[in-house]
């Protein structure tokens, strides 16, 4: 699968490591997703972490990728319909 092709799936539910201070070393599950931010639950604490400003990183089927936050800002819905 293309990258491209992954910012099409479903995130919420992925393993995700934010790269970028002064969020890096937030990892954990993404269990909501809106516009402009992410929360990821990690140790049973959840976080919001902005989606501009920000590298992810996810696992996804046995690999890692690295998303821009600002590349993937659309609502949820939006962001999976999207034809690039």
């Amino acid at each position: 699968m293309k990258d491209s092709n992954f910012v099409r799936t479903e995130l919420i539910g992925l393993d995700v490591e934010v790269l970028s201070a002064p969020f890096s070393g937030i990892s954990g599950k993404v269990v909501d997703e809106t516009k402009r931010t992410f929360t990821i639950e990690s140790d049973g604490t959840e976080r919001m972490v902005p989606k501009p400003g920000n590298v992810f990183r996810f696992a996804y089927e046995g690999r890692t990728i690295d998303i821009i936050g600002s590349e993937i800002m659309h609502r949820p819905e939006d962001r999976i319909k999207k034809v690039r």
